[in-house]
C-alpha cells in the first residue's frame, strides 16, 4: 500500500533552514505528481509545492523564493528545502501524491521556528 513518510523537522530559530524529506514506498514512485502541504496551528491544511513526475516545479506565494521542492527518484524520496524560515512557518509539513483519484498523505513532520 502507499507509504509517505517524512522526516527532517524539528526546532529552528527564524532566519535558520531545514530540509524535509518525504520516503515514498508502495507505487510507482517516478511517475506520480507530489507535493508538500502544511497545517499551521489552529489553520487548514495549504499547499506549499508540488513537483510533477517530469519535475516541473509551483510553489505558493507564501514561500515562493525561500523554498525548494526535488525529487530524487532513484530513492523514492521527495524534498524540501526550506530557507529563510519565519515564525509563520511554524506547522505540521505533510507529504502528498493522489494515486486512483485518492489523496494519501503521510502523519507530517513538525517544524518549529522560534528564537
Amino acid at each position: 500500500q502507499v507509504q509517505l513518510v517524512e522526516s527532517g523537522g524539528g526546532l529552528v530559530q527564524p532566519g535558520g533552514s531545514l530540509r524535509l524529506s518525504c520516503a515514498a514506498s508502495g507505487f510507482i514512485f517516478r511517475t506520480h505528481n507530489m507535493g508538500w502541504y502544511r497545517q499551521p496551528p489552529g489553520k487548514q491544511r495549504e499547499l506549499v509545492a508540488s513537483i510533477t513526475s517530469g519535475g516541473s516545479t509551483t510553489y505558493a506565494d507564501s514561500m515562493k523564493g525561500r523554498v525548494t521542492i526535488s525529487r530524487d527518484n532513484s530513492k523514492n524520496t521527495m524534498y524540501l528545502q526550506m530557507n529563510s524560515l519565519k515564525p509563520e512557518d511554524t506547522a505540521v509539513y505533510y507529504c502528498n501524491t493522489v494515486r486512483g483519484g485518492m489523496n494519501y498523505w503521510g502523519k507530517g513532520t513538525l517544524v518549529t521556528v522560534s528564537s
